[in-house]
């Protein structure tokens, strides 16, 4: 059941909280952004419910999804493009049906048309921190958008209250439940955020004005590729959240649906190190980023970062990067020490080995199933960018002793 919760132990829900948050909110997003937002919360529910281990080989899933929408003879007209998407982000095999009865909720009776100029997704990571700090410093004034979740909740706000004298923000959760034994790859989530983001910029004034409002999604281009460390990490560590082919592929999804909302990654040639480094207001960010969470196993590590995970490299290797030292307080601290929890942890050999390979041998020399010529064109700017990602992690695994 989609916005609503069922009483049948057999049965699943979603997004019951997300409809009453943006009641609350009194927004009036349009019809097919509720369509969107349909849409992507029946994939994360199928994703998260269809086992991998089941697979025939272990990874690639088939999955039939029908999906109730406003408006079923458009988007089954799209139903090509959607399926493509998806095959991209989660690396599965899907086949899409769209239905009438989807979900539209009645207009508020005083409905709110914010005037913020855009929207702006705030996950309580270093990168969305970097992004909203530099679009406040650009003088726009944008909304902000989160993801709700365990042990970043109080981070987002305070960095939406922080920044900028204070800026609007809408957090939300789909609060997927269901029975049995949930997957854990969790390939297809980022289409939630997008859409949550979709819904919001189409409430705003601009959007309502007949303007373009920009969503920006603020990554760093290195995790954005997020290339293959070794041959055996081709699948299951090598997500597609912001990939640009996925974007570029919603973005036509949107322009199809004449939804006026340009999704935007300004970072997508910038190293992790490099938004630290270029970040227009150094003040602030040196004072708030260590509040910020990068680590992939937040709660595994007790609330804190642990410091050897990807993810916590790739910031550690941007704070020596930018110089700075990094007050975060690290599980892991000390990757120096020869053994399985430090230096020996497979992340770290992964990622020391990797920019070894790089530099004697490189880029090439690392599998390339991220890049794809015909979707991006020139390859050299990425290849480029790759390059001096993977170094940067290396020279951080190189300061701290790792071998």
């Amino acid at each position: 059941m989609l916005y609503g919760h069922t009483d049948n132990s057999t049965h699943g829900s979603a997004g019951a909280t997300l409809m009453k948050r943006v009641q609350k909110a009194k927004l009036v997003p349009e019809q097919r952004a509720w369509d969107l937002l349909s849409l992507a919360l029946a994939t994360v529910c199928a994703d998260k419910a269809s086992l991998r281990s089941k697979s025939p080989d272990g990874w690639t899933r088939q999955i039939v999804l029908e999906v109730a929408v406003g408006e079923p003879e458009f988007w089954n007209a799209q139903r090509k493009l959607v399926e493509d998407m998806l095959n991209f982000l989660s690396t599965d095999i899907w086949q899409l049906r769209f239905k009438g009865s989807g979900f539209l909720p009645s207009l508020p009776a005083d409905p709110v048309i914010p005037d913020q100029d855009s929207v702006a997704l705030l996950s309580g990571g270093l990168d969305s921190f970097v992004g909203i700090v530099d679009l406040v410093a650009d003088g726009l004034n944008p909304y902000a958008v989160s993801q709700i979740s365990p042990g970043d909740t109080a981070t987002q706000s305070n960095i939406a209250a922080q920044t900028g004298g204070g800026l609007r923000l809408l957090q939300l959760n789909h609060n997927l439940r269901f029975p049995g034994e949930k997957e854990r790859s969790q390939r297809a989530r980022s289409m939630v955020f997008l859409a949550y983001g979709i819904l919001v910029a189409t409430s705003l004034q601009f959007y309502k004005a007949d303007q373009i409002v920009d969503l920006y999604v603020n990554e760093n281009g290195f995790i954005s590729i997020n290339p293959p460390l070794t041959p055996t990490r081709l699948g299951s560590l090598s997500t597609r959240t912001t990939h640009p082919v996925f974007l570029a592929m919603f973005d036509e999804l949107l322009e199809a649906a004449n939804l006026r909302v340009n999704v935007k990654n300004p970072y997508q040639f910038k190293t992790k190190g490099e938004m630290l480094q270029e970040c227009k207001d150094q003040d602030f960010l040196a004072k708030h980023v260590a509040s910020t969470n990068s680590c992939s196993r937040y709660a595994r590590s007790g609330w804190k970062q642990c410091g050897r995970c990807y993810p916590c490299l790739i910031r550690r290797a941007a704070f020596h990067a930018w110089n700075n030292f990094d007050t975060t307080n690290y599980v892991y601290e000390d990757l120096s020490r020869n053994d399985e929890r430090h230096a020996q942890f497979d992340d770290v050999r992964c990622a020391a080995m990797a920019a070894t390979v790089v530099k004697l041998n490189g880029i090439d020399a690392l599998p390339t199933t991220n890049l794809n010529a015909l979707r991006m064109g020139d390859l050299t700017p990425y290849k480029q960018l790759l390059r001096r990602g993977i170094m940067e992690v290396g020279d951080f695994l190189t300061a701290v002793g790792v071998k």
